[in-house]
């Protein structure tokens, strides 16, 4: 017996996916694993609200010996089955290090939704020579880091008395600078 699965093309879910290309990818080849992706939503019957890259930026924890990636940002609107094509076509790619899906909401009606084409358009990844160079900070990209690292600080004098204090309480316990005077011996407790 087989059960006749239908899809409502009246309600779908808004889905937001982000990958991970490797920092040494070129643009052609960047270009192709975003198609790739963009097609498989568009062969799915889905439909693409927002396509960003957010440049390239450091990782939190290094995958594949990869320190730093490309991250794609992409928006849609799909039916059942989509997410599982999107991520088999990114799993497929070597270019692809990490993505992650997530679902936004659920019964979206997708006449309701106007599309900017501006938004969507496939655009190449540019990479410049000195990006290698600059560091990837939150700070760093809002301007409000400073250009120097931060001085260090000069040591402050031990307080008035401190001198007096240290030697006392060498006297009264018999360590210096809290080494054993003992040697080798461990020191047994007094009863």
């Amino acid at each position: 017996m087989t059960t006749d699965v239908r899809i409502d093309k009246t309600r779908s879910t808004d889905y937001e996916t982000i990958f991970i290309l490797r920092a040494d990818i070129d643009s052609d080849a960047s270009e192709k694993a975003i198609s790739r992706a963009t097609t498989a939503i568009e062969q799915a019957g889905g439909i693409l609200l927002k396509l960003e890259s957010w440049g390239k930026r450091r990782l939190a924890f290094p995958i594949g010996k990869q320190r730093k990636g490309f991250y794609i940002y992409i928006r849609y609107l799909g039916y059942r089955g989509l997410v599982a094509e999107i991520e088999r076509n990114l799993r497929m790619l070597d270019t692809v290090m990490r993505y992650m899906t997530v679902q936004i909401r659920k019964d979206v009606d997708p006449k309701s939704i106007q599309v900017d084409p501006d938004e969507i358009k496939v655009r190449r990844i540019e990479i410049t020579e000195g990006e290698e160079d600059r560091e990837d900070s939150v700070e760093a990209s809002l301007g409000l880091a400073d250009d120097q690292r931060p001085e260090r600080r000069e040591r402050r004098p031990p307080p008035e008395g401190y001198e007096q204090y240290a030697a006392e309480a060498e006297a009264a316990t018999g360590e210096k600078d809290g080494g054993e005077e003992g040697g080798d011996e461990p020191k047994t407790p007094s009863a």
